[in-house]
């Protein structure tokens, strides 16, 4: 099976590196938007069976030229939304972004029972995402493509991937539209794998034209502890 990863396109929200997590949540801007219009071109080399995306309106606008494109619709699971701020729910100061992303480099340490402030642990989290990743796998599909958020995509990957450490969620970002592409045996049990993460893209696609370097909000940071 290939899975490959797209975190959603630049929303208000990432600019002003808000911590906003909650349901629905913010659209796109206009370049988060073109974005998003770049990804046909970007993937059209992919044997895409399926596209799948958050609850959250952010990844639906994303995700939506591409299963136009392909003729797919657009599937919501709730499983593939962010991680919840908690009590830090749209906080942009240092030392709540700080704390939202110590909590889940503690996740990716086997500190699983950790909680975000007023928010869920990292098994829970972990476990509703693999959820999705295991159905798909059940169904059959063999690339579906998955959109999803900054703070979850490289929480999951360094989680699940077996041929990168803990730190690599501290020594790489995600822009908005990057890309990470994994692959495991057939079939992958339980949505766990075991992945190989081949592909990882810190930048946006499409071209120079469409980054967004230091606006793509802080999920998708990589601060130094």
């Amino acid at each position: 099976m290939r899975l490959i990863l797209i975190r959603h396109g630049q929303t208000p929200s990432n600019v002003e590196h808000y911590l906003d997590t909650a349901v629905p949540g913010p659209g796109l801007t206009e370049l988060g938007l073109e974005q998003a219009a770049a990804l046909p071109e970007a993937l059209g080399h992919e044997p895409i069976d399926g596209v799948f995306a958050s609850n959250l309106v952010r990844t639906q606008l994303t995700a939506a030229p591409l299963a136009a494109a392909l003729g797919l619709p657009v599937e919501i699971r709730d499983g593939l939304r962010e991680i919840s701020a908690g009590d830090l729910e749209m906080r942009n100061d240092r030392d709540s972004i700080i704390a939202y992303l110590k909590t889940v480099y503690r996740w990716v340490n086997g500190e699983t029972e950790a909680r975000m402030p007023g928010g869920p642990d990292g098994a829970g989290t972990l476990a509703r995402f693999d959820g999705v990743v295991g159905e798909l796998a059940a169904a059959g599909l063999r690339a579906p493509v998955i959109f999803s958020h900054g703070a979850m995509i490289r929480t999951w990957v360094t989680a699940r991937a077996q041929n990168v450490g803990p730190d690599f969620i501290v020594r790489n970002a995600l822009s908005n539209t990057g890309i990470a592409v994994l692959e495991a045996p057939e079939p992958a049990v339980g949505g766990v794998g075991p992945w190989q993460l081949l592909t990882w893209m810190g930048e946006p696609v499409g071209g120079e034209s469409v980054e967004d370097y230091g606006d793509d909000g802080p999920a998708a940071e990589d601060v130094r502890l």
